[in-house]
């Protein structure tokens, strides 16, 4: 239980230190609060320039509520601290 508490962690902190990434998980998230995800998937799975693994990543994190909000929730706590 540890570990996997860990690895979550970590992927929070390397989301949260990334410009890039973090403007795309913050996008996400808003595209799932308002209802908004499926044009999303669907661009996504149309994407020439990804891989079929980064594209499959990315699918099962935005569909991921809970790990959404721990997103926000993780950039906006220590995004205060700075």
């Amino acid at each position: 239980m540890v570990g996997v508490w860990l690895q979550d962690i970590e992927a929070l902190v390397a989301i949260s230190q990334d410009a890039d990434a973090r403007a795309v998980f913050l996008r996400i998230a808003d595209l799932s609060q308002n209802g908004r995800l499926h044009p999303f998937l669907r661009e996504l799975a149309d994407d020439e320039e990804l891989d079929a693994e980064t594209k499959g990543a990315l699918a099962e994190l935005a569909q991921d509520d809970s790990f959404l909000h721990a997103v926000e929730d993780y950039i906006r706590r220590t995004s205060a601290l700075h």
